[in-house]
């Protein structure tokens, strides 16, 4: 059984077995007679709003396997497209269907480390480009997904999987999110001595802080760590590498380096009044909230509450809906929350067919919870007084969409107002990694947009250092850190052995 995701003599077994039983799906109508898609209903408001419980009822596994019948095998499977993993859906949905429920967790574990992480965060890119989707709702795959993965670990199938061999070299992945933790994985599954480094005082980057518990749960990554401490990888937290441990001192130490520490850099704005008391950068708001669900004492002028305020977010995204679904929780009197861009289409576009990534209006848990939405609003200015913020001033604003797919707006004359606020919110992304002192002390090449530059094999322009996730790529997806932390550690191997039996999905 893999229980793990890197073993390349599994990866072969499972191939070579594909369809052991008919050759073909378990319901190749099954898509017919089932049109509805069906997902789990969620918990009634007045009761998840008090909590930070996930949202979601219990889901039949019943229902789940009428669901997976739904899948067609397509002969060009369009999913695996649309996943940055290149997840093997339509065998793990044929096994759910006939029952086979530990094939299919070696069938999921085979390209992904971490499904219970995608299966709760992921958007879902892979349903996107499910060939269904063309004319009907798309197969249930993340939530099949999930469903497998807590169904292996209700029935112990997930266990540590120790190297049969050590290789006696040394490796470090600095940064612990979900590059940094399916690197250190995959290396020391392949029989490296690995050691993860992390600044925080816990292990996850921004699965452990930025992401509200209602949404994920964070012994999910406990239980992952112990595994992880199993198979041989050493966790290291509150280093500060570049300032603790020098890049000289690194580069001593180990023989290999992956840098996995994200893109961490957020963007703020320039506006009169910026430096009023009551803005917040969304982080520093979120990561004091999960660190004292986590049972941490945080003093109170390290906690801005929300309780009782009249909150405004700025940032239409994930992170602008964690701080919603967050603020609602703490008590906040109101809530509104403003996005540059237009108002997205309730369906896809012309110029937006399948199997692109649909542009369209999305609804999370934290919005059917409160709050108010607004679009294509630039906030000019804040004011207040005695140093403290009261109100935002804005304007509305008339987008163009061009021929060649540029978008530039202009204000609505006339159209100013403003809103009252004594907590602002800026969930608007992020620039990219910050320009730490391990970065400028390694001496990697930065691209032109201060990402650290590397190829498709993972290299940066110093020998021996090796980068995977947003750090590399930008702000981006949970699934794609999965799969370029995957494909450092591959290269990586191949750097310190001269040949690597992990997979590489990229």
């Amino acid at each position: 059984m893999i229980t793990g995701a890197s073993s390349s003599s599994g990866v072969r077994r499972l191939a070579e077995n594909r369809f052991e039983t008919s050759g073909i799906m378990g319901d190749p109508s099954g898509f017919l007679k089932i049109a509805e898609r069906e997902l789990p209903s969620y918990r009634p408001v007045e009761e998840r709003i008090h909590d930070y419980e996930e949202c979601y009822q219990p889901f039949p596994e019943e229902t789940l396997q009428k669901q997976a019948s739904r899948c067609m095998d397509c002969g060009i499977p369009f999913c695996h497209n649309g996943c940055p993993l290149g997840n093997i859906i339509p065998d793990w949905n044929d096994l759910v269907y006939r029952n086979r429920w530990q094939d299919a967790i070696d069938r999921l574990h085979a390209t992904n480390n971490f499904p219970e992480f995608t299966g709760r965060i992921c958007p879902a890119p892979c349903e996107a480009a499910c060939v269904l989707g063309i004319n009907q709702p798309p197969v249930t795959i993340k939530q099949i997904e999930v469903t497998i993965i807590d169904h292996a670990w209700r029935e112990g199938w997930i266990r540590p999987q120790p190297p049969k061999v050590k290789t006696g070299k040394k490796a470090a992945v600095v940064g612990s999110g979900p590059a940094g933790l399916a690197c250190a994985q995959q290396l020391a599954r392949a029989g490296h001595a690995v050691t993860l480094f992390e600044r925080a005082d816990r292990i996850g980057g921004l699965l452990r802080y930025g992401i509200p518990d209602f949404k994920m749960r964070k012994h999910l990554i406990d239980r992952r760590m112990k595994q992880m401490e199993a198979e041989g990888v050493t966790f290291r937290t509150g280093v500060n590498v570049g300032v603790d441990i020098t890049a000289a001192e690194l580069r001593k130490q180990f023989d290999a380096i992956v840098l996995c520490g994200g893109a961490t850099q957020a963007r703020d704005i320039n506006v009169p009044g910026r430096e009023l008391n009551g803005v917040y950068l969304a982080m520093d708001f979120l990561t004091p909230s999960n660190k004292r669900i986590a049972g941490d004492k945080i003093p109170p002028e390290q906690f801005p509450s929300a309780e009782g305020k009249d909150v405004v977010i700025l940032g239409g995204g994930d992170t602008g809906a964690d701080c919603l679904g967050t603020s609602i929780r703490q008590g906040a009197r109101s809530i509104t929350q403003f996005e540059l861009m237009p108002r997205p289409p309730d369906a896809r576009a012309a110029d937006n067919p399948w199997p692109l990534w649909p542009l369209i209006y999305r609804t999370s848990s934290a919005h059917m919870e409160g709050g108010e939405r607004d679009y294509a609003i630039q906030t000019k200015s804040l004011s207040g007084s005695n140093g403290q913020l009261e109100k935002l001033h804005c304007i509305r604003l008339n987008w163009t969409k061009h021929p060649d797919g540029r978008m530039t707006f202009e204000e609505i004359p006339g159209s100013e107002f403003e809103v009252k606020c004594n907590m602002l919110f800026l969930a608007l992304g992020f620039l990219g990694p910050e320009k730490s002192k391990l970065i400028e002390d390694l001496g990697v090449e930065l691209d032109q947009r201060g990402n650290v530059k590397a190829g498709p094999n993972k290299r940066t322009s110093v020998d021996g250092v090796f980068v995977a996730g947003d750090m590399t790529r930008g702000q981006s997806l949970v699934v794609w850190a999965l799969a370029e932390g995957r494909t450092a550690a591959h290269h990586a191997d191949i750097y310190l052995m001269g040949g690597s039996q992990l997979p590489a999905p990229l």
